[in-house]
């Protein structure tokens, strides 16, 4: 789908061993309810893994990228509900990038979605960002099969904001300099995307650097900003 907003998050991670069953049934009945009912958010994601690590990946759409680091957030960071205070400390390897939209093509919500983490080469940002925004993503948005791609750039200094809930997961968070999401209904078309972006004439031949992180996920549970208004009540 076309973003609705200029803001996004998005964190990728893994769960210590035991904890997946736990860590859903929070995410779906608490956590993701509280985050989606604060001003300026949007919309909901999570998704799961197709292809190994990390498990999840977790999505939300906001209208700005102050959205993230506003006080209704920031008040909810440092203030941890005692089921998030038990479910963080088993969080592995989190990459956490807070977002501003710069490309956003389609219509709709894919049940798959293809991310790749990636950079630019020095010099060729603005021919690398010009490609994907005016030439290849618009064509993968309308592909058979596909119904969505996106360019988001991530903003380191957002993205380090401190807060009670990092000092809970333990480690210092990753953090995506550009992250490029392609979303559709049929997996077999997204892995062809994937491999035309990932090809001699893909990223690559239009200024992105090399070393980036893939994931093919599948989407498990999505929420809207008046369901989560509607349900949401402080522990």
């Amino acid at each position: 789908m076309t973003m609705p907003g200029k803001g996004c998050f998005v964190a990728w991670y893994d769960l210590k061993p035991g904890y997946e069953a736990d860590h859903d049934h929070w995410h779906t009945h608490e956590h993701m309810i509280e985050r989606v009912a604060i001003p300026g958010f949007l919309r909901g994601f999570r998704y799961q893994t197709q292809t190994g690590r990390p498990r999840l990946c977790v999505m939300y759409q906001t209208e700005t990228l102050a959205t993230l680091t506003s006080s209704a957030y920031l008040e909810r960071l440092n203030d941890p509900t005692p089921w998030t205070n038990r479910t963080l400390p088993h969080f592995d390897g989190m990459n956490r990038t807070l977002c501003t939209v710069a490309s956003s093509h389609g219509h709709g919500i894919g049940g798959y979605l293809l991310t790749i983490q990636l950079s630019a080469r020095p010099g060729e940002e603005d021919r690398l960002q010009a490609w994907l925004s005016e030439d290849a993503l618009p064509a993968l948005a309308t592909r058979a099969g596909l119904c969505g791609a996106h360019l988001l750039l991530g903003d380191q200094s957002a993205s380090e904001t401190k807060s009670q809930e990092k000092e809970l997961r333990g480690v210092p968070d990753g953090i995506a300099d550009r992250v490029l999401l392609v979303e559709g209904y049929d997996r077999t078309v997204l892995e062809h995307a994937q491999a035309e972006l990932q090809g001699v004439n893909g990223l690559v031949a239009h200024g992105a650097a090399e070393g980036w992180i893939t994931g093919m996920y599948s989407l498990g549970y999505t929420l809207g900003e008046d369901e989560a208004k509607a349900v949401w009540r402080k522990p």
